[in-house]
């Protein structure tokens, strides 16, 4: 399991290796949109209890044995903007389902992409870091792709789902500036706090919209499944690969999310996607790729990690 990176023994991690665990994360993530598709009547605050419920305990383990049985120290360590990265992905998670459920999974996938040009502009205006000119006009481009794509929404009565897959992307945008404002290498203490702040807020909504708990074991299953395998595996071995695999280059590859996502929903379930999704999704998916392309570094050397 890939968990097993995270053992106390130091050890070596290759860029290669690295390169195909960041490969390996992005394939968990793709299966969102396939495990929404095979529930039957869950709704999106009871998928994301669930999900949630089985997120927050895998990752508190992932956390104790990579902390070495010290996990409370590492989330208190990891400070408000931790806090507030974990809020952000509630709102990113949330929108993310409800746009599946809404539009297609391609469409879905496709907007939430934009989620790196979302944290530029931010980080650009609250953190002052610099935008690359060549990142400038991969956002220009990208705009196109997703104007395509909305307009489409909304001319087939789609827009709200549209606009939910962008929120999600936006809330994504919101976890990684508080990241960045952390300074912080290790991603999972947020997202355990989001598992903790999503299985409350979900929770208590439920119990107010009297939707309750009571679901398919079928449903139950696959929310389950998503919160171990899909989010919680996909983050946990994303976060070792990172290490050792320049910034520009993960903007890459996590676009193997994007592109299987729609994959396996055509190849089990048959969907397709319009024309017009494709050619939009195609625009931001070149605007992405060209922008990593021209920020490429130099690949680093192995690393000893622990």
């Amino acid at each position: 399991m890939a968990e097993l990176a995270l053992r106390a023994r130091p050890y070596s991690l290759s860029y290669q290796t690295g390169l195909v665990l960041v490969l390996l994360a992005g394939a968990c993530w793709s299966t969102m949109g396939l495990g929404i598709r095979l529930m039957q009547e869950a709704t999106v605050w009871q998928i994301l209890f669930y999900r949630s419920l089985a997120l927050a305990p895998f990752l508190f383990v992932v956390i104790t044995i990579k902390s070495r049985g010290r996990p409370f120290r590492v989330i208190r360590s990891a400070g408000m903007s931790s806090v507030s990265g974990g809020l952000a992905l509630v709102g990113a998670f949330a929108g993310g389902i409800f746009a599946i459920q809404q539009t297609t999974v391609a469409n879905a996938m496709f907007l939430f992409a934009a989620a790196p040009f979302f944290a530029a502009v931010l980080g650009r205006l609250l953190l002052g870091e610099p935008v690359r000119w060549e990142t400038w006009a991969a956002m220009a481009v990208g705009a196109v792709g997703i104007a395509v794509m909305v307009q489409e929404g909304i001319s087939l009565g789609n827009w709200l789902g549209d606009a939910m897959a962008i929120l999600s992307g936006f809330g994504f945008a919101i976890f990684t500036l508080a990241l960045r404002n952390n300074k912080s290498q290790d991603m999972l203490p947020a997202v355990f706090l989001s598992g903790i702040f999503a299985m409350a807020i979900a929770g208590v909504t439920c119990w107010a919209l009297g939707l309750g708990f009571r679901l398919p074991a079928n449903d139950i299953g696959i929310a389950l499944a998503l919160g171990v395998f899909q989010l919680g595996t996909g983050l946990s071995i994303y976060t070792v690969g990172s290490k050792v695999v320049p910034a520009a280059e993960l903007a890459l590859l996590s676009m193997t999310e994007v592109v299987l996502g729609p994959l396996w929903v055509w190849l089990f379930l048959n969907e397709t996607a319009s024309l017009q999704t494709l050619v939009g999704g195609s625009i931001v998916l070149a605007a992405i790729g060209g922008n990593a392309l021209t920020g490429l570094r130099r690949r680093p050397a192995p690393v000893g990690l622990r």
